[in-house]
Formats: structure tokens, sequence, C-alpha cells
């Protein structure tokens, strides 16, 4: 280093100008060829760099990129070059100006900063080399590698977000600065984390999928939570940028059960005194988290669900507790009521828990009851007065049992006199001196309304005591009274916020309320009041009141019954008509809308107000001014004829939507069916399922028992001495009881039983087989008798038959010679004649014993197809036999098998019984066991006798 100012120095003896060291310094790091050189080079601009900011980063920028490329071997070179590049792009310079100076002097260093940081990224390569960098784990390379990244993210944020997320494991390496062990790098790595994740939802998603909030979470429990520092805070903050305005990440928080983990952020004890800054700041970032996953700007199902994981986790409960506690700082406080209000908003489950909240006093009061009792307190805090009035709003959001409890306060059968109720507070607020307290009374009974028929109706049984000797009169009349004499009061300078609070009530309170609007127009003073208010020409102040009377009389108009004959829609709109003009009427209910107030109380529910003079708009109003100018405008300007028409298509629409109320009831009914059918066919398939899991284990129940079985019959034989020994005492053998033993005896018993039955049926088939089969053989025998003597019957017949011819052809020859010697006479008369009468008795018998042969041809031909029909009935009979022989012998057979299953498992099981009682008695124990060995001779003997019968 001296070697090189030396040089620097030499020449005329004069001393060189900063820019001319610099410019010596950076020939110095580009030409020379010692690593040594080169670093100390580097070291001097490093010393020269803050000082000269700008000539050091227009020389020497590209000259310090180039030896972060070709030096990284060398930690120390590198260092210093990434030194010098953090203080030529950000200015810690800190000195003593004057405050136009300051300014000044800062807008140009912010300048120069960006100037250099567009230089150093204009290359996407160099933020790459960066990055790379930041693995190393020298520490004079890490930390000022981060805290150059840092610099750089806030100068070109954009621009840097881009580079990194398409670089290659970019938002990985840096996570990893998490996970350093060193807290220096770990803390400045949050710092640049928070740079990098804002207004980035990709980055903010890589970030969050890389276990992000599980390490963050640990660094906070580490640090102390609530009670830690700095550190504390910039996770926190880290958080904030991951889950703000990111429902991805919103809801990878809630799905890692990580809400549960912030139960204990706000575990507070009796003693609250004293809190630092630092926790006050924690505690206040903590309950910035909470807001953001339960926000009114997160999609409705996301933030019911987190409120829901809220209360069950016993956060809603831990929040409540804070807001009850004694001694929390009044912005703790505050920010506590706005969180305890968004998490109960639109949640019925939570709405109902904070109605039951107690506050810790003597009597136990509500904690609504205390709330409200700070809101019309004109002493407390404006801001904590505005997050009273938003936590009664969120907890009558979508709430009609609230709505409901809050106007039962004020009704006259429920009123307590010995407590403060809220419908009383509310009251007292609305007609006290302060005229914040009247408005914020006002919008808390006008949310108490809001969209709920029945309370609007139940408030007008609200009766009051305005002062002795008079008749008391309605809530409704009262706020009307008040309107009138503000109205004189104005002239003199009055309270715009009283009547602005007290209008928005009354226009809540009647709309979409017929009953409400016939109260109102009953007083015969309300709408000369309206008009004369709109039509007069008043200054840039009450020119929101005419917009508000404006829309309160185009209310009476819409919502009119027409049951009061003075004030009916035409009537009304013929006073306008006179007395305001159309035209008129609809320019001062457009005076509303144009308020510069309007569209900032229209952005998001909770009332946030710079001071007490803005307070007078309402979020919920603008939406019902935005739902109703319109269709009021419609209603002023159309005449009577067009209305008749409406209400004709209103009737029809009405019709249609009936018949699609209707339609739409029907497909409930069958969605609903639809819906259970599938519960069943849920149910069956899961049932069907058990069944098919309970047949798929009994079957490997079977083949268990089977492989049992199986080793059994292996088994058996080895040793069939031990199986006369009885039961073991209380013992269970190879999973069976001695219970198990016996049925198994018992069905052996019954197997025997069966058995001999079955051999019995079995020999009687038998016998009965034999004997219809001998019987089919003397049939057959008979038959082949029968038919053999039928055929010598017909050959005697035949025979017979050729007798009979011959001796009829020897007749006839006979008669041929006796008639021959008829004609000659002779002498041998008497001898021919008696031939001829033997010869016909003769022939007379062989006919009669031909016709007796074909009589018994005749007879034995029927007896034989009567022994054939035998015969074959014998046969089927038979073949029936024979089957159910070969049935009988395979029941036989199988019966068979199982006694001998059952025998092999009975031998088994008295073999073990058998092995324990003999390690009783060499442990000795008495056992008696004569009965067990006559009982097991008995069985086996029993066994023999069946296998000799078999």
């Amino acid at each position: 280093m001296s070697f090189i100012f030396s040089k620097i120095r030499q020449g005329a003896g004069t001393q060189p100008s900063g820019a001319e060291t610099i410019q010596k310094l950076c020939d110095r790091v580009a030409s020379s060829t010692l690593l040594e050189d080169r670093r100390d080079a580097v070291r001097a601009l490093k010393s020269l760099s803050k000082k000269y900011r700008f000539e050091v980063g227009t020389q020497a920028m590209d000259h310090l990129i180039n030896i972060l490329h070709t030096d990284r071997s060398d930690s120390e070179i590198l260092g210093y070059a990434l030194d010098t590049l953090y203080n030529i792009i950000c200015n810690d310079e800190e000195e003593e100006q004057d405050e136009s100076e300051d300014e000044t002097a800062q807008k140009q260093a912010d300048d120069l900063g960006i100037q250099f940081t567009d230089r150093l990224i204009q290359d996407p390569e160099n933020v790459t080399l960066l990055l790379t960098l930041l693995e190393e784990f020298d520490f004079h390379v890490r930390w000022p590698g981060v805290k150059l990244l840092t610099a750089l993210l806030k100068n070109q944020g954009a621009q840097l977000q881009g580079i990194i997320l398409v670089s290659p494991m970019g938002v990985s390496r840096l996570m990893d600065l998490l996970a350093d062990s060193r807290e220096v790098i770990r803390n400045d790595g949050l710092l640049l984390l928070q740079q990098l994740t804002k207004s980035n939802a990709a980055i903010q998603k890589i970030v969050a999928f890389e276990n992000a909030f599980e390490r963050l979470l640990d660094i906070i429990t580490e640090e102390g939570s609530s009670d830690g520092g700095i550190v504390v805070e910039d996770c926190l903050l880290l958080l904030l940028n991951l889950l703000k305005n990111n429902s991805s990440n919103q809801n990878f928080f809630k799905e890692g059960s990580y809400i549960q983990r912030m139960k204990p952020w706000f575990e507070v004890g009796d003693d609250n005194s004293g809190w630092s800054a630092q926790k006050v700041t924690n505690l206040h970032l903590m309950l910035q988290l909470v807001r953001v996953m339960v926000s009114p700007v997160n999609s409705p199902g996301a933030t019911a669900s987190c409120q829901k994981s809220m209360y069950q986790c016993g956060l809603l409960q831990q929040l409540c507790t804070i807001l009850m506690a004694t001694g929390v700082p009044a912005d703790i406080l505050t920010e506590t009521i706005n969180t305890v209000s968004e998490v109960i908003r639109g949640s019925q489950v939570n709405q109902d828990y904070f109605a039951s909240v107690n506050a810790p006093s003597n009597p136990p009061r509500p904690a609504i009851v205390v709330l409200l009792m700070s809101m019309v307190n004109e002493r407390q805090p404006f801001v904590l007065r505005c997050a009273v009035l938003y936590c009664f709003q969120c907890f009558l959001y979508k709430n009609q049992k609230g709505q409901g409890e809050i106007v039962a306060t004020l009704l006259p059968s429920t009123i307590d006199a010995n407590s403060i109720s809220a419908g009383q507070l509310l009251c007292g607020g609305l007609f006290s001196a302060d005229s914040l307290s009247n408005w914020c009374a006002a919008v808390a009974l006008a949310h108490a309304l809001q969209d709920n028929l029945t309370q609007k109706e139940q408030l007008l049984r609200v009766q009051l005591a305005t002062s002795l000797g008079k008749p008391p009169v309605s809530l409704l009349q009262q706020c009307t009274n008040i309107l009138s004499q503000g109205d004189k009061i104005t002239r003199r300078g009055s309270k715009v916020q009283t009547r602005v609070g007290l209008l928005m009530l009354l226009c809540t309170w009647i709309n979409n309320c017929p009953i409400a609007v016939t109260h109102f127009l009953h007083n015969q003073e309300n709408v000369p009041f309206l008009t004369a208010q709109i039509s007069e020409n008043l200054g840039e102040d009450e020119r929101l009141v005419q917009g508000l009377c404006a829309l309160l009389l185009g209310i009476c108009i819409y919502y009119n019954d027409n049951s009061l004959e003075n004030y009916t829609k035409d009537k009304l709109k013929q006073l306008i008509e006179k007395r305001i003009g159309k035209e008129n009427f609809v320019e001062k209910l457009g005076f509303i809308t144009k308020h510069e107030l309007y569209s900032r109380a229209a952005q998001k529910p909770q009332p946030v107000f710079p001071s007490p003079e803005q307070m007078l708009f309402d979020h919920e109003f603008t939406k019902l001014v935005k739902e109703l100018e319109g269709v009021i405008t419609k209603a002023v300007h159309k005449s009577s004829e067009e209305e008749k028409k409406e209400e004709e298509v209103k009737k029809t629409l009405e019709q249609h939507d009936n018949i699609v109320t209707q339609y739409k009831e029907l497909i409930r009914e069958q969605d609903s069916q639809i819906q259970e059918l599938k519960e069943q066919v849920s149910s069956m398939s899961s049932q069907n399922e058990q069944l098919q899991t309970t047949v798929t284990q009994q079957l490997s129940q079977i083949q268990q028992h089977k492989d049992q079985y199986n080793i059994l019959k292996l088994k058996l034989g080895k040793d069939n001495q031990s199986q006369s020994n009885g039961q073991a005492d209380g013992g269970q053998v190879n999973g069976l009881q001695t219970e198990e033993i016996t049925m198994l005896r018992e069905e052996l018993e019954e197997l025997r039983k069966q058995h001999t039955l079955l051999q019995t049926e079995l020999s009687d088939k038998d016998t009965l087989i034999s004997s219809l089969r001998s019987e089919s053989l003397q049939t057959a025998e008979v038959s082949s008798a029968a038919e053999s003597d039928h055929t010598e019957l017909l050959k005697e017949l035949e025979a017979l038959r050729s007798q009979v011819q011959a001796q009829s052809i020897e007749i006839n020859q006979m008669k041929t010679d006796a008639m021959s010697s008829d004609a000659a006479p002779s002498g041998d008369g008497s001898s021919d004649s008696a031939k001829m009468a033997e010869l016909e008795s003769r022939l007379a018998a062989q006919t009669a014993e031909t016709e007796r042969l074909k009589a018994e041809v005749k007879s034995s031909s029927e007896s034989r197809a009567e022994l054939e029909q035998q015969l074959a009935s014998a046969t089927s009979t038979v073949a029936i036999l024979q089957t159910e022989k070969e049935k009988l012998q395979t029941e036989v057979q199988e019966s068979k098998k199982e006694q001998d299953d059952l025998l092999m498992l009975l031998a088994d099981q008295d073999q073990k019984i058998h092995t324990l009682k003999q390690k009783l008695k060499d442990l000795g124990e008495t056992v008696d066991d004569e009965d067990d060995l006559d009982t097991r001779d008995q069985t086996d003997d029993d066994y023999e006798e069946d296998e000799d019968e078999d």
C-alpha cells in the first residue's frame, strides 16, 4: 500500500487529486500481475470510495466487477471489492448539514446510487455472479454480498426481482442465509428477503414454499417472541410481506397449522406495566399478522376458514384476554380491538363466543357493554372509539341473533333498571351533547337494524321519556325532533356530524320497511321539514345534509304502501315537483356520492379517519346509497301510468319468481334426495368394502387352518402315549382353550353317529339293490322261458297247421274218390264211410287243439309284455339306487376325512397337554389326570372300533 502511494506521489512533488489517485489505482488493478498488488489497490479504492463516491463509481466499477470474476480464489480481495461496490451503491455517510442542504444532498446521493445500480444490473450476469458468491461460507465474502444485494434491491427492486426470479436457484440461495449460524449474516439476510419480497407475488410464493414460515417462526420463538428484539420485528415484517394480499401463501400458512403457533405470542401476565417500545412494536406487528389472515378483503371462504382455526386453537380467547386485561398500552389495546373485530366478523360461532365474554369487574359486565362505554365517552382517545365502533359493527355483521339481543335491551319488557345495557348506552350516546358520540351511537344502532326487517319493526315499539309530566315519545319521533331542533341551532353554527348520523340511522331504519315509512310519515312535521331542507340554498357544509334529506324523502316514496291518504306516492311526487323540482331534487340527491369523504368510507369497512370532524360516512351506508340512488331517481321521474305498468310487470315477475321458487324448491328436494341416495350408495359401498375385507380375512384364516391341518397331519403318529393326558388346568394350548377341545370332541362324537347312520343306510340300500337285482334276474329268466314256450307253441301251431292242411288235402281226395265211387258201384262203401267219419272226427279235434294253442299264444304274449314292463321299472329303480349309493359313499368318505382331521387335531392337542402336564410334574406340581386318561383311552378304543367297521 505504501509502495503504491509512494509511486503516486512521485513526479512534480505536488499532492495528486482524488480523481488522479483513483485513476492510478484503477490502472494498477487492471495491469498488476501479482495478486498482492491488486489486493492492495482494491483496498485503497475501498478506503476512498466513501469520500470519492462518484469518482470510484465511474472509474473503478468495471475493474471491481472483473475482480469478482477473475480472483474467485482469494476471499480477501473479493471482500474488498464487494465492500467498495456497496459504498458506491449505498450512501451511509452521515454528516451534519442544514435541513435544506441535507434534503438536496440526500436526493443527489440517492440519484447517484440509482445510476450506479442501473449500471451494475445492466448485465444480468453480474447479479448471477453476486448470487453465486453468496454460496461462499467465508464471512468476509458472504456478508458484504448480502449487504450489496440489499442495497441494489432498495434502489431498483422491480428490475432486480425479475433478474433473481429467472436466475437458477436464485431465491433458494438467498433462503439459505436464514440457516447461517452467524447472526449478523442471518439478520441481514432477513433484511434482504424483506426487500426481495416486496410487491412480487411470484417471489413471495417461492420463498413461502422454501419453508420460510417454519424458519421464521422458529427464529421468533428462539428470540423470545413478543419479548424479543429487532430480529423478531424483522421476521414479522417479512411474514407480513409474504402473507399480505397473497391468498396462496395465506392458504399455505393455514394448511400448515402455523396459525396455532401464533397463540403463545399473545400470552400476557397480570402485571402489564412497563412494556418496552420494542415489545409494543412486536405485538403490534403480531396483531397485524392476525388481521392479514382474516382481512375483509380476502375471499369469504378463506377468511371463514381462518376464523374457525383461530377459535379452535384458542387464539380468539387469548385476544379477548388481552382486551379485558389491565395495564395494556393504549395503541396495543386499540389494535387488539381491531383484530378481535375482524376475527369475529361474519362468523356466528366467534360472535357468539364474543357475546359471552365478561369483563373482570364487580359485578361482571359483558365485554360489549364495557366497550360501548368507552365509545360514548368523549374523554377516550379518538382511535380507540373508532376501534370500538368497528368491533361493534363486526359483532353485528350478518348476525341477526346479535341484532335481536341489542334491540331487545331497548324494549320495555327487557329493560333492567339495576344494570347498564347496550341499548341504554346507545340511546345515551345518541342524545348526548358530544357530536362524535351522537354519530357513533347512530351508526351502531343502524348496524343493529341492517338487513333485519324484524328488528326495524321491533324498534318502533321503543318509547323514551323526554321530561317529567310529558308523555313518552317514540325513538323514531325523538330522532326527527332532534333533527328539526338541530336545524334551528344550525343557523348559529351547529353540528353537522350529529345530523348526518341521525339521517343515516333514519334512512337505514325505514329502508325496505313500509311500516316504518308509515310511522315516519304519520308525523305531520316530517315531510315539510325535509322539503324545506332540500329546497333551501345553503352553504357547502349543508349540502351533505340536503342530500341525505333527499335520500330519506326518496325512500319514503319508493317504499310507500299508500296507507296514508295525505302522503301517497303520487302526492309526495307532486309535492317534490311543486316545491323542489324533480331536477333540483335529483341534483341534491347526488351531493352524497360527490362528497370527498364518501369515496374514502366506501373503500373498506373499518372506520379510519384523520380527525373526528371528517367522521361522516359509514361503509355500509355507502352501499345503501349506491343501491338506492338510481331507483329513487327513477321513482321520482315516473308517472302514475308508468308506475301502474311497472306494478303489473312486478306482479308478473313475482308470479314468475314464485314459479321459479317452486322449481328451485323441487330441485332442492331432488338434490337432497340425490344426496341421500349418494350417501346410501357410499354407505353401502363402505359396507361392501368391509364385507369384502371380512371375507378376505376369513379366507386367509381358512387357509391358515388348512395349513395347520396339513402340519398336524405331518406331526400325527409321532408319539401316541401322551394322548391319554387330560386337560391343563385353565391353560391355553396352541391357541385353543379346554372348552374348544370339548367342543371338538362333541363334534367328533356327532360325526361318528352320522357315520354309523350313513353306514346303516348304505347297508339297507345295498340289501335293497341286491333283492331288486335278484328279482330282475328271475323276471328275465321267466321272460326267457315264456319266450321259449311261446316259440315252441308257435312251432307246434305251424306243425298242426301243416297236418291240418295235409289232412284237408287227404279228405278232399277221399271225397273225390267217393264221388267217383258213387258213379261206379262198389262193394267197399261201408269201409269208406267209416274212414270219412274218422277223418272228420280227427279234423275237429285238431281244429279245437289249434284254437287252444292260439289262446295260449295270446296269453303268453300278454304275460311277456307285462314282464318286460316290470323289468324296465326294476332297471330304472336299480339305476336310481346306484346313484344314491354313490352319493352316500361320497358323504361317508368326506365324513371320514373330517373325522380323521379332528382326530389328528385332538391327538396333537392331547400331546401338547401331556407335555405341559409333564412339565408341571417336573416342576413339582400335583396333576390329577386319571379321568383324562380314562376318557382318552375310551376315545382311542372308539376310534379303533370305527376303523375296524370301516
